[in-house]
């Protein structure tokens, strides 16, 4: 070989020209059976907090419940409950198990973080086009009557999904105005008040959260947590140990069977009881914008609209509340969003640096102080 062209090749090795590309790294998710860990002794602060901070509520679930919401009228417990363990937690980077604290694998109730999991249908739901558009009104696909009348008819799905319909009405014998009264407000107060126009006006209320769960059971025309199982839970690898209760009289007849109108929190028992690690699973898929190794699970556009904010409540997108408005955690990033739910369970996601914290039983007021010392561990 001439002299030159020998200097040519061995100057295009030196510079990696004649290599072949490097492949992407690959993204790792955890088997059904196996987490992989990695050691981050930087977040044993993090974790030591959440076990000094435990929830101050009795682990006894159903009179946690009863105080908690002692004030509505004729509150009651109408489906299962379970008594709590104590403070658990997993942090996840990069796919990897980081840190974790306490009984990861027992299953507890999980109150509103539900409504995040109820979130999700209605993206599956838009994602097979049964529901056309958000921007929809619930009328156009419920016409039992839920949706009657002037102020209900207006109602959209976004209202819905946002807790600004304002819905007006009595579902499996609880009226929507009975759900957090107005501590200033009396009986009369309550019961005659002036409905707002949908969309003008946030409200955490679940029985109007358990309106959006009947309006998608009767789009899917099958039970949500088959919808959820068979469409997410399963292709994630979560455990068979989760379960999603309704009401003991949240039953319904649709297409001849015998169905279960779920609820999308524990204010009255039932919702969704689950383990630390399944709600993990559930983080990353989110973290990882709907995507489970080579599955798109749920659509980036969901991904993306779960994050539209409320217009009367910047802090709040489609069930999944936002680093941002009257909630911010100081000290944390902006795009940063998460799952709430009473007693201190959190699913938190950050997509932009691959990271997940679940925590369950902290002090509710503690969690900004959890996740900015997580942030300052990594």
């Amino acid at each position: 070989m001439k002299p030159f062209l020998l200097a040519i090749l061995l100057f295009l090795g030196h510079t990696g020209w004649s290599q072949a590309p490097t492949p992407a790294t690959t993204e790792y998710y955890p088997t059904p059976t196996e987490w992989a860990e990695r050691e981050a002794p930087t977040l044993d602060s993090a974790v030591q907090f959440a076990l000094d901070h435990e929830y101050s509520g009795a682990r006894d679930l159903r009179l946690a419940i009863l105080e908690g919401f002692r004030r509505e009228p004729g509150h009651t417990l109408r489906g299962p409950t379970k008594e709590r363990g104590g403070p658990a937690g997993m942090i996840i980077k990069d796919g990897y198990v980081v840190a974790s604290w306490g009984d990861t694998e027992r299953v507890d109730m999980t109150f509103s973080v539900t409504k995040s999991y109820l979130s999700t249908t209605a993206g599956l739901a838009l994602d097979d086009g049964l529901i056309e558009s958000v921007h929809d009104s619930v009328s156009r696909y419920v016409w039992d009557g839920t949706f009657h009348g002037d102020h209900n008819g207006g109602i959209t799905w976004e209202h819905l999904l946002q807790q600004t319909s304002d819905w007006s009405g009595t579902l499996f014998g609880l009226e929507d105005w009975t759900d957090r009264p107005d501590p200033a407000g009396s009986y009369d107060d309550w019961k005659n008040r002036e409905l707002h126009a949908p969309g003008t006006h946030y409200k955490y209320n679940d029985v109007r959260v358990n309106v959006l769960a009947y309006s998608l059971l009767q789009v899917w025309r099958q039970p949500l947590p088959r919808v959820l199982k068979e469409r997410i839970m399963d292709p994630i690898g979560a455990s068979t140990t989760w379960r999603w209760h309704g009401y003991d009289d949240s039953w319904v007849d649709l297409d001849g069977l015998r169905m279960q109108s779920v609820s999308g929190g524990g204010h009255h028992g039932g919702g969704l009881f689950i383990s630390t690690v399944d709600h993990a699973r559930l983080g990353l898929l989110f973290a990882r914008r709907g995507r489970w190794n080579d599955q798109q699970l749920i659509s980036e556009r969901w991904i993306d609209q779960i994050r539209t904010p409320a217009p009367p409540n910047a802090s709040y997108g489609y069930m999944w509340w936002l680093n941002a408005g009257d909630r911010r955690w100081e000290g944390v990033p902006d795009h940063v969003y998460y799952a709430a739910g009473f007693g201190g369970n959190f699913i938190v996601v950050d997509e932009e640096r691959d990271l997940v914290i679940v925590t369950r039983w902290l002090e509710p007021d503690q969690i900004g102080e959890l996740v900015r010392r997580v942030y300052q561990a990594l």
